[in-house]
């Protein structure tokens, strides 16, 4: 195959759709969900010290280090149906990720994780803690100072980390494909999808589209990300 058996066909088939689309869910629902719990996590490693900082950061950080199969198999054990508190979930509240997309958020959410944290971390870290002293002094409670204050000042790296993450989301394959397989319609979003093309005769053309949107996706995400992170360093810096 040559680039120009690429370049006339950009019409989408009704397979490479459902893998896009279900790709923009599996990351939109990982980046929602994982979110909340980043902006916390990411303000306690700024901003407390307790037993344990140190084991906490290492471990968040992990899914960065570790092969991404070895995060979807780790997956697999602790949330298979078969697992105890995989059927518990599955019998108690019908909630269900292997096999799933919503498994694949959860694999794509664990391995995006790390990215959102640090610029979060990074912004919390650079606001300077007598403006919450301030706050408190004027009678507001720690959580208004956090909500009112402090979470303002650094939503520019929530911006980024959240971009960031979503990009991670989308190009997730290895924790995804082991935790959830391959299933078209279901849990096959784009890289599964390319990977299944690569392995079928006259696939490449497709697989080289899926790779495309991809790319564009995910370049912009950086781009935006990188725009952002410009501007708060700039408004930091008084400029």
């Amino acid at each position: 195959m040559n680039l120009s058996d690429f370049a006339p066909s950009l019409q989408f088939s009704p397979q490479e759709l459902t893998a896009i689309v279900l790709s923009l869910k599996v990351a939109g629902t990982a980046t929602a969900f994982s979110l909340p719990l980043a902006v916390f996590v990411a303000y306690a490693l700024a901003r407390w010290r307790f037993p344990g900082h140190a084991a906490l950061n290492a471990f968040i950080h992990l899914p960065l280090v570790m092969p991404p199969v070895v995060t979807g198999f780790a997956l697999l054990l602790l949330l298979g149906r078969k697992t105890p508190l995989g059927a518990f979930l599955a019998e108690y509240f019908g909630i269900v990720f292997a096999f799933r997309w919503t498994g694949a958020a959860l694999a794509a959410a664990v391995m995006s994780f790390p990215l959102m944290i640090r610029p979060i971390r990074l912004s919390f870290e650079s606001i300077d803690e007598r403006l919450a002293l301030a706050s408190r002094s004027l009678g507001a409670d720690p959580l208004w100072t956090f909500f009112l204050v402090t979470l303002p000042l650094a939503a520019p790296g929530v911006i980024v980390g959240s971009i960031l993450g979503f990009a991670k989301a989308l190009g997730e394959f290895g924790a995804t494909i082991t935790f959830v397989s391959n299933i078209p319609g279901e849990t096959q979003t784009i890289p599964s999808a390319i990977y299944s093309f690569t392995q079928t005769p006259d696939g490449d053309a497709d697989a080289l589209r899926l790779a495309a949107v991809s790319a564009t996706i995910a370049v912009a995400a950086l781009v935006v990300s990188e725009i952002l992170q410009k501007r708060a360093d700039a408004t930091r810096a008084g400029k």
